[in-house]
């Protein structure tokens, strides 16, 4: 009996509270992502960065952080759509391993009659990991938002059943 008591607390409780977890959650999927690009636009390995693809690269940067802090505010409220814009942008962030990173790691340039990599293998592991760690807390800032949203959905719905129940008697 306890048991349910708790249960049912802990169902009533979403209802006052924001979900955090997954405002957080999102938020710091916006930090390793900062880090992802820092890595990136430091390095001034002659002209190799200066084509579009950074140009595109620094204007999906900027919409991922404005996705990824406008969904932040609206898992903390338990908004569904929030969560597939959060899974969405977490399948981006795997996608874009497969750009930039793995280009620059293949390609040389030559800087003063030298031969030299664009990306050594320290700094394109450590920009994947960036990218794999903000993919990872995105899908879970947006599955948790699911789990939570749908349970407090269907408490609602129980508790409007039982007040319909309760005027009608």
């Amino acid at each position: 009996m306890n048991f349910e008591n708790d249960a049912v607390i802990k169902k009533d409780r979403l209802r006052f509270t924001k979900n955090k977890l997954s405002a957080n959650l999102s938020l710091l999927a916006i930090v390793f992502n900062a880090f992802y690009f820092v890595s990136i636009y430091k390095s001034d390995v002659g002209n190799y960065y200066y084509k579009l693809i950074i140009g595109i690269s620094v204007v999906y940067n900027l919409l991922f952080m404005l996705a990824a802090f406008l969904s932040s505010e609206g898992v903390k409220s338990y908004k569904m759509n929030y969560s597939y814009v959060l899974l969405a942008l977490g399948a981006g962030q795997i996608i874009r391993i497969f750009i930039l990173p793995r280009a620059a790691r293949g390609a040389t340039v030559t800087l003063s009659d030298v031969e030299q990599n664009v990306m050594e293998s320290g700094q394109f592991t450590r920009v994947c990991i960036y990218l794999i760690i903000s993919a990872v807390l995105c899908c879970a800032a947006a599955v948790i938002n699911i789990s939570k949203s749908t349970t407090l959905t269907k408490y609602q719905a129980e508790l409007e059943k039982k007040q319909k129940g309760a005027s009608h008697e």
